[in-house]
C-alpha cells in the first residue's frame, strides 16, 4: 500500500468535494450508470478499494447489492456507517488477492483506487476474474489533462493548491502531495488500455471516455 489512508480517513469525504468542486459525485454517479447499463443485467457489484464508500452508496441506489473492499481499516467504518441502512457489506481485503471465487460478480467498479495498486496487472486480472462473463468492470481514475493549454493551470492547482488544501483541512500535506505525484505517474488513456487487453482474460469491449477536460478518466470493459 503506497500510502496509509488510515491517517486522512475522516476528512477524505471533505477534500474531495472541495478537491474536485463537488465533481466527483458526478463522476461516481456516470460510472455507476455505465454498469448498470450493460447487456447482462446487473444485480451483485464488487466496488475494490471502496474507501469511504460513495462507490457504494451509489450502486445501492441504483438497486445493486454491493460488497465494498479496501485495506484501510478506518475507511472501511466510515463505509461501513454509510452503508449499514442500505445493508452494504464491507470487508478488509487485498485488491491484488480477491476473497471471492471465479466469475462472483455482474459487475465490478474501483473509483480513484486502481493507480494504489503495487501491482497494477495483478490487481486488474484479480477484478476480471471476479467478474462474470458478459459483465462491466468500469473504473474511475483521475489523471494529467492532454490539452496544453489547461494543463498549466492543472499543474498549478494539483502541486500547490492542493497541498495547501490537505494541511488545511486534513492537517496532513504529505498525503496530498502524494496524490498529484501517483496521478502523474500513472498510465492513463491507452496506455492503460493496452495494460488491460494484455490481461489473460478476453476482452469484447474496452473503452475510456474523458470527463471534465480530462483531469478524471473512465474506463468500461466488457468480458467475454
Amino acid at each position: 500500500m503506497p500510502y496509509n489512508f488510515d491517517t486522512i480517513a475522516r476528512t477524505y469525504d471533505r477534500l474531495n468535494r472541495v478537491m474536485t468542486l463537488g465533481l466527483d459525485r458526478r463522476w461516481r454517479r456516470r460510472a455507476v450508470k455505465e454498469v448498470v447499463s450493460g447487456q447482462q443485467p446487473v444485480v451483485n457489484v464488487l466496488d475494490v478499494a471502496c474507501g469511504t464508500g460513495d462507490m457504494c452508496v451509489e450502486l445501492l441506489k441504483r438497486g445493486c447489492t454491493v460488497t465494498g473492499v479496501d485495506l484501510s481499516e478506518e475507511m472501511l467504518a466510515i463505509a461501513k456507517v454509510k452503508g449499514e441502512r442500505l445493508k452494504v457489506k464491507v470487508e478488509v481485503a487485498d485488491a491484488e488477492n480477491l476473497p471471492f471465487e471465479e466469475e462472483s460478480f455482474d459487475g465490478v467498479t474501483c473509483a480513484f483506487g486502481v493507480r494504489n495498486f503495487v501491482h497494477l496487472e495483478k490487481g486488474l486480472s484479480e477484478m476480471l476474474r471476479v467478474l462474470k462473463p458478459g459483465g462491466r468492470m468500469v473504473i474511475l481514475e483521475l489523471a494529467t489533462p492532454d490539452s496544453k493549454f489547461i494543463r498549466p493551470f492543472y499543474n498549478l492547482y494539483t502541486k500547490h493548491v492542493i497541498p495547501w488544501l490537505g494541511q488545511r483541512i486534513a492537517g496532513n500535506r504529505d498525503a496530498y502531495t502524494y496524490l498529484p505525484d501517483s496521478i502523474a505517474r500513472f498510465p492513463k488513456g491507452d496506455a492503460f488500455l493496452d495494460i488491460i487487453h494484455h490481461s489473460s482474460f478476453n476482452i469484447h469491449h474496452c473503452e475510456q471516455r474523458k470527463l471534465t477536460f480530462g483531469v478524471c478518466r473512465l474506463y468500461v470493459v466488457e468480458k467475454c
